[in-house]
């Protein structure tokens, strides 16, 4: 089996390779010809189905190790990942649709919780065409959408001001957190019981509360991404960042079935971080999310984005820089690293840069890392990431973040075991500025759901190194990043992708719910 790419290595390095769907090899220091070896077409060759693949393998194999490269053995396609698709709904033919900082506001793959399911029932939520908040539900797994307006409009074009959706176990109430970016939030819910026995309660506003400017009268201040995470006890927490990009910090606040209260703050602002003779003494934490474990333990892989953009090699990139990880056992209250010491307290020392610790894949400001992608937590309660960035081997300076990233970037398979981190670069290119999506299916095997609605997988039985396209988005006509209903796949094995269809200016577009079955 094919080792994993070293942590932090861009440039000279080992790095994992994949020829097509059933090949992997390790190689060792990336130089010119092994970079012209990989690009010859010897790749299409390898596909499954055609005459010679596995000659031509055995051919390649040969070459590469006289060359001083291992080799690892063919995967099985047909044991490991599937993927069926079972359905594909339409929400809203006419859904609000604008671009800005290349997305839209209706799928930000950083909000998490856009579709979520609980109780049998399946629940999404977006902006219609004259800027009204719309939420669906359907009886799973495959009953009609019901749609009710809620009392808001979008207030201004930012794709930043997404809609949240939540479930408080413990009185069965529908949170809904939106529209804010560095600004106060739009808060509502729905009466108790109406997610827990929803096939006797009607779907209409009037179930819903009124428009609040706070949570029940905990005033957040002026936030941004807000996220709504269930605990496993019953409580809601309710993750956001205060402040602004390269000046902010991460909050949590937490409901208890009748009282909502701010918990503070657990990242810091301050401290000091220095590259290309600059200083930056300002950053903010932008997580990959806060997931819980099978054991209760609490789970945020990270980026830091920093404020002085002197920082980088170029004004036009991005200022995140370094992957960290950061755990708690105790509800969020006490953070530590991955070695368990004690880095922060929530609403006492917060986690800083400056913290020992926390780095599991150093990455410096150059390679335009996306901040917010992704992350979800194994049956065995080990953490992974999906991370991307324009690796060393396109340069060591992305001038242009987005063009960068669309013409280079690549995603990255960041997971820890009991051995340690561990990297594997994921073979497909990004082709694309946004994020991806980490889910698992039962047996362990991971799925990434890149932009445009692809699917890529991987077997947990190869650790994780088999990566292959399962779908490739044909015939969704998908914007770019899409979200997913984590709960779902948990409960019965469906991925339900929710994605809006490409547009010009601000023409409204359809936005739909893809159903894959998994295994």
């Amino acid at each position: 089996m094919p080792q994993n790419l070293p942590i932090g290595l861009e440039s000279g390095g080992a790095a994992m390779f994949v020829f097509g769907p059933a090949y992997a090899v390790r190689a060792g220091p990336v130089d010119r010809l092994l970079e012209r070896l990989l690009r010859m077409p010897l790749i299409p060759v390898l596909r499954p189905g055609l005459s010679g693949s596995v000659r031509a393998a055995r051919l390649l194999a040969a070459a590469l190790v006289l060359a001083g490269v291992a080799v690892a053995s063919p995967a099985s396609a047909a044991s490991g990942p599937a993927l069926t698709r079972i359905g594909d709904t339409l929400l809203d033919a006419s859904a609000l649709y604008f671009v800005s900082y290349d997305g839209l506001v209706n799928n930000g793959s950083f909000q998490r919780s856009g579709i979520i399911s609980y109780a049998g029932y399946q629940y999404a939520a977006w902006y219609t065409a004259d800027r009204t908040v719309v939420v669906a539900r359907r009886a799973l797994p495959g009953g009609p959408w019901q749609t009710l307006r809620l009392p808001h409009t979008l207030s201004t074009n930012d794709s930043h001001n997404v809609i949240s959706l939540g479930v408080s176990p413990s009185d069965g109430r529908i949170h809904v957190g939106m529209d804010v970016h560095n600004t106060q939030i739009y808060y509502l819910k729905s009466e108790a019981g109406l997610a827990t026995d929803p096939g006797s309660r009607s779907w209409t506003a009037a179930r819903f509360g009124a428009v609040q400017r706070t949570l029940d009268g905990v005033n957040l201040g002026d936030i941004s991404y807000p996220q709504f995470v269930p605990t496993p006890e019953g409580r809601l927490q309710f993750a956001y960042r205060t402040g602004g990009a390269g000046n902010g910090t991460m909050e949590l606040a937490e409901y208890d079935g009748s009282t909502w209260r701010r918990l503070g703050r657990f990242s810091s602002n301050t401290g000091s971080w220095s590259q290309h003779g600059a200083t930056s003494t300002t950053r903010s934490m932008y997580v990959h999310g806060l997931t819980y474990g099978p054991n209760g333990r609490l789970h945020a892989t990270f980026t830091w984005r920093e404020g002085n953009g002197a920082v980088m090699c170029a004004s036009g990139g991005l200022a995140n820089h370094d992957t960290g990880y950061i755990y708690s056992d105790d509800r969020g209250r006490t953070w530590r690293d991955g070695a368990g010491r004690q880095v922060g307290t929530t609403g006492g020392t917060p986690v800083s840069v400056s913290s020992p610790g926390l780095v599991v894949d150093p990455l410096n400001a150059d390679h335009a890392l996306m901040n917010q992608e992704s992350q979800a937590v194994d049956s065995a309660g080990y953490p992974h990431a999906i991370i991307s960035y324009v690796p060393g081997r396109f340069g060591q300076c992305v001038a242009n973040y987005a063009a960068g990233r669309t013409a280079n970037g690549r995603a990255f398979h960041l997971y820890q075991d009991g051995s340690g981190w561990h990297k594997v670069e994921i073979p497909v290119p990004l082709q694309a500025v946004g994020r991806s999506r980490i889910v698992f299916g039962a047996s362990g095997d991971a799925y990434v759901v890149m932009p445009y609605g692809r699917v890529v997988a991987a077997s947990k039985a190869t650790g994780w190194t088999d990566w292959r396209v399962l779908f490739d988005g044909s015939g969704l006509n998908a914007f770019g990043e899409v979200l997913v209903d984590y709960e779902r796949l948990t409960a019965d094995g469906v991925l339900s992708v929710l994605y809006q269809q490409k547009s010009s200016g601000n023409t409204p577009s359809a936005i739909r719910v893809l159903d894959l079955r998994l295994g």
